[in-house]
């Protein structure tokens, strides 16, 4: 499969620059798609290089569509679905995350619910990003939802390897994930040495998701080894989302260019 307009935009800017910062907006979080599309608009505009839309439940139909649809017209960088299931679909948006949850116990996760939505997508001519999904202790929704075997935090080889597999299958990046609000479990982000042993598995591109919530958790992301950080609660949560991703793109560019040197 050749490289869509998205994931050369993607390449070509971590090329450039090093580091990159994704924005997550799970539109049931949020009052209104209103509030949703406010927090997309101020986080693009405060340096944000990608909006994520979708979540693990009930991102979908109508919601899914006027959020995608009025987030679009606001945002003057690619708006990528982050899917839930097969119904986190719309064609208002310019990319997919075309996951398969490498450590799922159900293989629907890992190639079942791909085939149901494969047809789907080509017909809505979104572009597809091939991705190998690796859920870490504690995986929040997203780990009761997908049946994982979590990966223990204390265990960095194992997310090594099922990242290392997910390259081998032919996915193009690899993102590792604690679920959303880990600090609420007592864990956190991803630990810093599994970020190390990932990173120095895999060629691809690596994206760190899941309770980074602080510029110092973005900081030590990027500084063991992550090149995109997606952020999701901090930016739902914050008083000022454009302040906010003012901070961490700072931060993002001063890392990149630390990586870059």
């Amino acid at each position: 499969m050749k490289r869509g307009k998205v994931e050369i935009y993607i390449n070509e800017l971590l090329a450039e620059k090093g580091a990159m910062l994704f924005s997550l907006i799970d539109p049931v979080d949020y009052k209104s798609v209103d509030a949703a599309v406010a927090t997309a608009k101020k986080s693009a505009s405060g340096g944000a290089d990608v909006i994520l839309l979708g979540g693990s439940i009930g991102a979908q139909g109508e919601l899914l569509d006027e959020a995608a649809r009025e987030i679009k017209e606001s945002i003057d960088v690619p708006l990528i679905l982050f899917p839930g299931n097969i119904a986190t679909i719309t064609p208002y948006a310019d990319a997919i995350y075309f996951m398969s949850l490498l450590n799922a116990r159900n293989p629907y996760w890992i190639t079942q619910a791909q085939m149901l939505a494969a047809p789907v997508i080509k017909k809505a001519c979104i572009e597809p990003l091939p991705i190998g999904y690796v859920v870490i202790h504690p995986g929040g929704t997203v780990g009761w939802v997908g049946d994982v075997n979590s990966v223990p935090r204390e265990k960095p080889m194992i997310a090594a390897g099922l990242a290392l597999a997910g390259e081998y299958l032919g996915n193009r990046f690899i993102i590792t994930d604690t679920g959303s609000n880990p600090h609420l479990q007592n864990s956190g982000p991803v630990p810093a040495e599994m970020i190390r042993a990932v990173k120095s598995a895999i060629d691809v591109p690596y994206i760190v998701a899941g309770g980074i919530s602080s510029i110092s958790h973005l900081r030590k992301a990027y500084a063991s080894g992550a090149d995109i950080v997606q952020v999701g609660t901090a930016f739902e949560k914050g008083k000022d989302p454009h302040k906010i991703a003012l901070a961490m793109s700072k931060v993002t560019k001063e890392e990149g260019r630390r990586k870059i040197r």
